[in-house]
Order: structure tokens, then sequence, then C-alpha cells
């Protein structure tokens, strides 16, 4: 018998094993407890997060024959739900949008969802990645998404729901799903473990949690690799030697560094980073993130809802950034602009890099905009040192003259 990966064998049944989605199966319960069912749903989010596994809970609830309606807790056990949990029922029709995009496909749907579901009691039409449908095929089913027949129902799947057609958004009910947080994944990785039978130590399982950065699929994906390599007995050091450190954790490090004044180490942190296989833009682009969150904690405190990171590097993120003043993360983000630009177009983007990344190490404690300024008020020579801070915008001294208007 093949082996069946954990991912696919502890895939959410009900509404309730949807992990880190409570706002939205709580929705749809009541939705369908008080005989309020949409008869077209946008699911949204990044991948591993549940949609398609909601999708194929919420189509189990419809057509369960277990229940003489529609219910909120389907019996997992009856033809309908067996078979919809493995993507087989002939009620429940999904469809890759990534390979099925052509106005044709989309008439062909339309043509069937006239006809009557077979067995149950509502014909289902999943579509996942829909955002790839052409301008065409969203078009052809504009007309059957606001007003489909009673016994149809669509819902929609995407990761980029910025692609979405405002004509389609404005016919369904959007649901976004949230990046599952570290902690819940460890509890469901914990769980899961005990079922297999697999002795593993919690600095492993968390190490796990925060590599899956909130998607579950890679989360459980990660896990099988690791029991595949160490067996029934997963320790800390097995995850280590099989997987890099988190990208978020190096940027950390990257920034302890330029706090420190410490180049070397920054470019050593700066080797292992894009050892990873990142490009030098995106990298300057992960930075500018990480560094926009440490702005963002600086300016607006420890609980702002402004900044979305994992709950295991808050903390230290908060430490972080009150190491720098509001103006050092400016100017930061501008040194990684420019940089971010200028390594697309250049030949030695690598050293582009390292110039940069000395740049800022050199430079973690310049003046604010506003002591500057009071600097300049005392009258004080341009050139003389700063006996508060090392740093005062590097490059941008010049020797300041008086511009004199010549009288005619």
């Amino acid at each position: 018998m093949s082996y069946t990966v954990l991912a696919r064998k502890f895939r959410s049944q009900t509404f309730d094993e949807v992990v880190g989605q409570q706002a939205i199966t709580t929705t749809l319960k009541n939705a369908i407890a008080q005989g309020r069912v949409h008869h077209g749903y946008l699911f949204c989010g990044t991948r591993g997060v549940g949609k398609t596994s909601m999708a194929r809970i919420l189509a189990m609830a419809l057509n369960c024959h277990a229940s003489d309606g529609p219910t909120v807790a389907p019996c997992g056990k009856c033809d309908s739900c067996r078979s919809i949990a493995v993507g087989d029922d002939v009620d429940v029709v999904e469809i890759d949008a990534a390979s099925n995009t052509g106005v044709d496909n989309i008439r062909e749907l339309r043509s069937n969802a006239i006809y009557r579901p077979t067995r149950s009691r509502c014909k289902i039409y999943i579509i996942d990645e829909v955002h790839m449908l052409s301008a065409g095929a969203f078009n052809a089913l504009l007309k059957t998404l606001e007003e489909p027949p009673s016994h149809v129902k669509f819902i929609l799947a995407t990761t980029e729901a910025h692609k979405i057609p405002a004509t389609v958004l404005s016919r369904v009910q959007r649901f976004d799903f949230k990046s599952i947080s570290a902690a819940d994944i460890a509890g469901q990785l914990n769980m899961i473990c005990r079922a297999e039978g697999v002795e593993i130590e919690e600095t492993a399982v968390n190490r796990l949690a925060r590599l899956a950065r909130g998607s579950m699929r890679d989360a459980l994906s990660l896990l099988d690799q690791v029991v595949s390599m160490a067996g029934k007995n997963v320790s800390g050091q097995v995850v280590d030697e099989l997987f890099p450190a988190a990208h978020d954790e190096l940027l950390a490090d990257l920034i302890d560094r330029f706090a420190e004044g410490d180049a070397a180490g920054a470019l050593a942190v700066v080797d292992r980073s894009l050892g990873q296989g990142h490009t030098p833009d995106h990298w300057c682009s992960l930075l500018i993130g990480q560094i926009r969150d440490l702005m963002i904690l600086r300016v607006c405190g420890a609980d702002t809802d402004l900044v979305d990171v994992p709950s295991g590097l808050r903390a230290r993120l908060v430490e972080q950034s009150q190491k720098f003043d509001s103006g050092a993360f400016v100017y930061m983000t501008t040194v990684l602009e420019e940089l971010r630009r200028s390594v697309k177009t250049s030949g030695s983007s690598r050293a582009l890099v390292e110039a940069a990344v000395i740049r800022l190490a050199e430079a973690a404690e310049f003046s604010s905009i506003e002591s500057l300024l009071a600097y300049v008020g005392q009258a004080a020579p341009v050139d003389a040192p700063n006996p508060h801070r090392r740093w005062v915008f590097p490059g941008r001294r010049r020797t300041v003259q008086k511009k004199t208007r010549r009288r005619r």
C-alpha cells in the first residue's frame, strides 16, 4: 500500500479541526445553522492555511447524506462525505484554474451547471487559484456567478486576491484566511506526533513551526522530511542539520550586528543569508520589510497591530527597535531601496550588497534630524565630532557656504 503523506492523512475533516481560522469557521457554521448560505464564496490567503480544506468541509456540510439538510457537523462516513474528502464526488467539481484558464472551460461549466445534482442537494464548483482565469473566462462566469441555479454553489480559492476583478468580488462573500500562528502549528504538530508514535523534542517542534511561516501544509511536509531522516525520535539537532535558519532570524541577527557596529559579523550573516538562494534584490526587499516592522514598533509601540510578525520573534524585534531612533530606520530604508534598484542591473551585485552592509554597520547610531538641526543651530563647525553619536549622515557632509545674491 502506498504511503499517505501527513498533509493528506491529517487534513481537516470538520469545521472544528481547522486550525487558526476560528472567525471563518464560526461564520460559516452560523450561516448553515441559520439557513443563510450564500451562493458564492471567495477564500483568500497564502498557501497551506486551509482554503481548499475549508471548501471541502463546507461541501460536506451541505451534502451530508446522514442529515436531513445542511449540517454544521457532517458525519464524514457517508458516501458523499468520503467522496468529497478525497475529491472524487460527482456533484462536487474541483477545477484547477491554472490549467483551465480559457473561456471555453467556463462555457462548459455554465452548460453543465443547469443540470441538477446526481445524488446530493447541491452541485458545488470549487475553483482553485481562480485568479489564473483569463479576462474572457471571468466575463463568461459573471452572470452565472451572480444568478446561479438554486442547486449550484461556487467556492473560489486564490492566493492572489488582488488579481480578482471587482465585478467578481462584488458577487461573492470574501473570507481572508490568516497565516497560522507558530503556537497553533506547534500544537498541531505535537498532536500528530503523538498519533504517529513519534518522539520529538520541544525545540524541534518550535523550530519546525517557525520554518513553516504560517503554513500548516508546509509544517507537515517539514515534519515528514524530518521523520524520514531521524525515524521515530526527532531531536532539535536533527532539525538544525536538515534545515537552515529561518530567514527572518538571520535578518534579526544582521540587525543586531548593525546595532553593535560589527561590520565583519554583518558580512558573515549576509553570506549565510544569500547562501539560501535569495537573489540580491529579493534579499533587499526582505530586509526592508524587517526594518519597516522595527520602525513601526519603535514609533507605535510594542502592542501595535500595524506589524504582523511571528509571535516567537516579536519580543526580539521589540527589543531591537529600541536600539535605533526612528531616523535611523528611515535612513536604512533609503539606503536599501537605492541598493535594491542598483543590484537589478549591476554585474557586481554581491559587492554592492556588502558595501551597503558595511555602510549600515558603521552607521548604527547616527543623529536624528532633530539633533542635527539643534547641532547646526549652535553654530558649531560642520566637521566637529559629535560627542553623543559617532555617525552623522555619511556622504552628506558638505562645506556650508553662505549664498549671497549678486546685486545688479
